[in-house]
């Protein structure tokens, strides 16, 4: 059968922090949510349709030749009406997301940092630093269009920035990533429990967590190993950290940290370091620097995991390539063509790792699928929003 709408935001699981949206606020949502679903579905092929029909013919004509690589065609889709007419209405659909998420946080935002307090102060488990800045890679932009970015405060101390990101991932993804947003963090659990069966790491590092949503499954799943996770955004770690005590993940720690330089951690400390939908914000020099310091960190025998979006190859068609570039150059991921362009296992190698270790795998989002009905495979592809990753890995020699 296939879903053709939707689940409704009221299917949203509301944890303890979570903002409590008004009617016209969820209704918005599922507007939004159905948008991206209906943009995906029916909207988006119309690009291959205009791409096939008229700009290929076009520019054949014109230079006597097919494009060379994934910049030829964008500069030459970004000519074509209906391509022009759906990336407005794409970026727009994010705005309007930033917009309304952001306008339910901060409509009760005293409420949220007070609720945030009874779940942080006192605890060791949140450890803030104030010398941690943010990385000029990160500032320069309000990244996905989130006004003030992961870092942004309204006040000294406040939220904001975690429960927007929270309350708005349904819109964004049209509710594949299930009713707490963690399909990815319950994929990682079902993957590793069919990886090794039985393992229990001791201790896990999660880098670039945001609010956390994909370490708090693995939290969970593996209550006697300790858990790290780490990012520079300070507003977002208050907000995790609380969101995490609050959904029983009491032996998950947030920590506000550079992994350029994660010098508080001894060598070969943890085994298991991974990120998730995270490389691609980074800078070309700060991605390896983070992937050597991960591999100073992970104990011989430990796994390192990024799930991440599939690089660019020339097994990629170049409008493959092309559509997935949309948000780099529209949703202001300034890094995300470049990243995946960039040889990962190469990297990897270079880092430590023998190539013989290094794997690559497919993940799928795990959700309550009598709620959040799982897609066929291909159906709806957002190329970079649908929750399909692609995983690069490696177990470090004992």
């Amino acid at each position: 059968m296939k879903h053709d709408v939707a689940p409704p935001y009221t299917a949203v699981a509301r944890h303890a922090l979570f903002p409590e949206p008004g009617h016209d606020e969820a209704a918005r949502f599922d507007f939004l949510a159905n948008f991206n679903k209906f943009m995906a579905t029916t909207l988006g092929p119309g690009n291959k349709r205009a791409y096939d029909g008229r700009v290929l013919p076009a520019f054949v004509k014109e230079h006597g030749r097919e494009p060379r690589d994934r910049f030829e065609i964008r500069r030459a889709m970004n000519r074509d009406p209906w391509h022009r007419f759906w990336s407005a209405l794409k970026r727009n659909s994010m705005e309007m997301r930033q917009h309304n998420g952001r306008q339910i946080a901060l409509r009760q935002l005293d409420e949220l940092d007070a609720r945030t307090r009874q779940f942080n102060e006192g605890r060791d488990t949140l450890r803030l630093d104030d010398s941690v800045s943010v990385p000029r890679y990160q500032a320069a932009v309000d990244i996905h269009c989130m006004p003030g970015s992961y870092h942004g405060e309204e006040r000294p101390g406040d939220v904001s920035a975690g429960a927007n990101y929270d309350c708005g991932f349904f819109a964004t993804t049209a509710g594949a990533l299930g009713a707490l947003s963690d399909g990815g963090g319950q994929a990682l659990v079902e993957w590793i429990r069919k990886e090794r069966p039985g393992w229990t790491p001791r201790r896990i590092l999660d880098i670039g967590c945001t609010i956390g949503h994909n370490i708090v499954p693995l939290a969970l799943a593996f209550p006697d190993t300790e858990v790290v996770a780490i990012d520079t955004a300070a507003p977002v770690l208050r907000y995790g950290h609380a969101r995490a005590q609050a959904l029983g993940a009491r032996n998950l720690s947030f920590v506000q940290m550079n992994a350029e330089d994660m010098h508080a951690f001894a060598d070969e400390s943890f085994d298991w370091v991974q990120t998730t939908m995270f490389l691609h914000e980074l800078s070309g020099t700060a991605l390896p620097r983070i992937i050597r310091e991960g591999y100073r960190v992970l104990a011989p025998g430990g796994l390192m995991f990024h799930l991440e979006q599939p690089q660019y190859s020339e097994a990629m068609p170049l409008y493959e390539q092309f559509i997935r570039d949309w948000d780099a150059f529209n949703n202001n991921e300034p890094f995300w063509s470049a990243m995946h362009a960039l040889d990962l296992r190469g990297i990897m190698v270079e880092t430590g790792f023998p190539s013989e270790a290094i794997f690559e795998t497919g993940v799928r989002a795990v959700v309550d699928e009598t709620i959040f009905p799982r897609a066929k495979d291909g159906e709806g592809e957002d190329h970079g929003r649908a929750a399909v990753w692609h995983a690069y890995g490696a177990w470090k020699p004992a």
